[in-house]
């Protein structure tokens, strides 16, 4: 009888994803410099604190850290905005796994002679070793220390090991220094004490200014939670009731039609409530919105280009205006279109509606609104007003301003 088959675990991964992991990728978020030791912490599963700590541990040995974080710089890249890499979690178990590998690192630099002095290397090795301890974050499993651990305060024990580990290296650095004459050595002792400054208090102080970010951070989207909770409450919800309160069609469409108008201006940021018009597109908002509200009527306005509120503009918006209002009052269409273009030369308004139409020869005299609020307005502006219309054809408006030179 043959041997049964195993299915073994089978891995599948995308390419990218397979060449981000043949790739040292620099950290995105956790960065003092250029997200190094960030990237090779996350790769590692250990705390970016014990990297950046053997960088600062190895240089003491020859400079061997220096030309190291170099090597690194160089073989790592920055990883790509468009793959999110998920990290590993900071694992007690690698962090003692590299330290050792640390420690056994140091020893061969030592019998190679890349070395500063045991007076020196190995006292900031204890202070390497408790700063990890004091400040790495690591999950130590289910191990036994861990259990134990777990029944005992980990922070006291984390503290008082950490400053013992660092007074124990700070002893053994004023006893060796006091033998070797190390002490009398002025710019070799304030080089020692610097390191020893930066070992113990530049983890606290980059994690300290670490947690201001994260917090300022979260302040900032709790405020914009905040006003975009006010606004929507404010606009969006007082709309959806008046809606679910009336029972016209009509009035029903124009409101969503106003409060989406509102909120796209709001998202865009291109004008809020109470602020004057400064472009051709915002101001023929603000009409087609006056409209619709007053009139209830369904505008459909459409603006291609770009132009600034200037005098011309602002005739052609005025002449607009007056032709929309015609259309809502007179023409007994429910809908009504504006077609705005803006060109080099000139602007171009287009107002179409596919109501009753008219006569313009049966228009009563005193009925001064084409001739004084449109035609007149635009003749002294410089631009014309032509007015397409027949009983039962609907009407279009055609309105055309010259542009100011830039």
């Amino acid at each position: 009888m043959s041997a049964p088959w195993r299915r073994g675990n089978i891995r599948v991964m995308s390419a990218g994803s397979a060449v981000s992991s043949a790739r040292l990728l620099r950290s995105a978020s956790d960065r003092v410099l250029l997200g190094v030791a960030g990237g090779i912490g996350e790769r590692l599963g250990v705390d970016p604190l014990v990297v950046r700590l053997g960088f600062v541990l190895l240089a003491l040995a020859g400079g061997v850290g220096f030309v190291c974080y170099l090597v690194c710089v160089v073989a790592s890249v920055e990883p790509d905005p468009g793959v999110d890499l998920p990290g590993r979690s900071a694992s007690g178990r690698r962090t003692v796994a590299v330290l050792l590998i640390l420690a056994g690192t140091l020893l061969v630099l030592r019998d190679i002679g890349l070395w500063a002095g045991d007076g020196i290397v190995w006292p900031a090795a204890l202070a390497v070793f408790g700063s990890v301890i004091l400040w790495t974050r690591a999950s130590l499993g289910r191990s036994r220390m861990a259990r134990w651990l777990s029944r005992s305060s980990t922070g006291t024990v984390r503290l008082v090991a950490g400053a013992a580990s660092i007074a124990i290296g700070v002893v053994l650095f004023v006893a060796i220094g006091r033998h070797s004459g190390l002490l009398q050595n002025a710019p070799a002792a304030a080089a020692a004490v610097v390191v020893v400054i930066v070992v113990v208090g530049g983890p606290w102080v980059t994690r300290l200014a670490r947690q201001g970010q994260e917090e300022r951070r979260e302040r900032i989207r709790s405020e914009e939670r905040a006003s975009m909770a006010a606004h929507l409450h404010d606009s969006v919800l007082q709309t959806l009731a008046l809606i679910q309160r009336s029972d016209d069609p009509r009035r029903m469409a124009g409101l969503a039609r106003t409060q989406e108008r509102e909120l796209r201006g709001w998202l865009y940021g291109r004008m809020s409530p109470g602020d004057r018009p400064s472009t051709l597109a915002s101001a023929l908002e603000l009409i087609v919105d006056q409209v619709e509200r007053e009139h209830g009527v369904m505008v459909e306005a459409v603006t291609v280009g770009y132009a600034p509120l200037d005098d011309a503009a602002s005739e052609l918006v005025a002449a607009a205006r007056e032709a929309l209002v015609n259309a809502a009052r007179h023409s007994g269409a429910r809908a009504v279109s504006l077609f705005v273009e803006v060109e080099p030369d000139r602007i171009s308004a287009f107002v179409r509606d596919q109501g009753v139409g008219f006569d313009r020869a049966k228009v009563a005299p005193d009925r001064r609104g084409i001739a004084d609020s449109i035609e007149g307005r635009l003749e002294r502006a410089g631009g014309d007003a032509v007015i397409a219309t027949a009983p039962g054809a609907g009407t279009e408006v055609r309105l055309t301003v010259p542009r100011s030179p830039a």
